[in-house]
C-alpha cells in the first residue's frame, strides 16, 4: 500500500512540474501517466491521478473554455483505461498498441471538441478536415512522447523485479 501511494505521488508530481515547463508541443509525459496509473493502482482510484496533475497544473498555467478542457480531462481519464486493460494483458506489444490507442484517443476526442466548440473551424466537414489535417504535427508529438515515456514507465517497472533479484543474490553472497 505505502508503494502504491508513493509511486502514486511521484506520478502526480512528475505530470505536475512537467505541465509546467517548456518543450515541444503535445510532448508530454501526462498519456504515459495515464497508463501507467491505470495499469499500476487500484481499480477505483486510478483515473484521479491524470485529473489531479490537471487540476492543479492548471491552476498556475490558467483555465480556458470549459468545454475544450473537459474533453482534455476525459480523454486522459479514458487513456488511463487502457492501463486498466494491460493488467490483465501485459505484453511489451501490447504497452505499445497501448500508447498509440492512448494517442489516436487524445487526438481524436480533443480535435473534435476543438473543432467543435474552438469557433475557428466551419461546423462542416470541411471544417473538421481543416482541424484534423492542421493538427497532424501535434498528433506527431503526442505519439512520440506517448511511446518515449510509456516506454520509460514500464521499462523501469519491468526492471525493478530484476534489480531486487540482484540485490539479494549480492546481500547472499557477502
Amino acid at each position: 500500500m505505502k508503494n502504491k501511494l508513493l509511486i502514486a505521488s511521484i506520478l502526480v508530481v512528475l505530470g505536475f512540474i512537467c505541465r509546467l515547463f517548456d518543450y515541444p508541443p503535445n510532448f508530454s509525459p501526462l498519456g504515459a501517466i495515464a497508463i501507467f496509473a491505470g495499469f499500476f493502482l487500484a481499480r477505483n482510484r486510478f483515473f484521479l491521478i491524470p485529473v489531479i496533475i490537471l487540476v492543479s497544473s492548471d491552476i498556475f498555467l490558467g483555465f480556458y473554455d470549459w468545454r475544450l478542457m473537459a474533453s482534455v480531462y476525459l480523454s486522459f481519464v479514458l487513456i488511463s483505461l487502457i492501463g486498466l486493460y494491460l493488467k490483465k494483458h501485459y505484453h511489451w506489444w501490447a504497452v505499445g498498441l497501448g500508447a498509440f490507442a492512448g494517442s489516436l484517443l487524445f487526438f481524436i476526442i480533443t480535435n473534435l471538441a476543438f473543432w467543435y466548440f474552438g469557433g475557428f473551424y466551419s461546423l462542416d466537414l470541411a471544417g473538421l478536415g481543416s482541424c484534423f489535417t492542421l493538427a497532424i504535427p501535434f498528433f506527431k508529438n503526442t505519439l512520440i512522447g506517448d511511446l518515449f515515456f510509456t516506454a520509460v514507465f514500464f521499462g523501469i517497472y519491468s526492471l525493478v523485479p530484476y534489480m531486487q533479484r540482484v540485490k539479494t543474490k549480492n546481500i547472499s553472497r557477502a
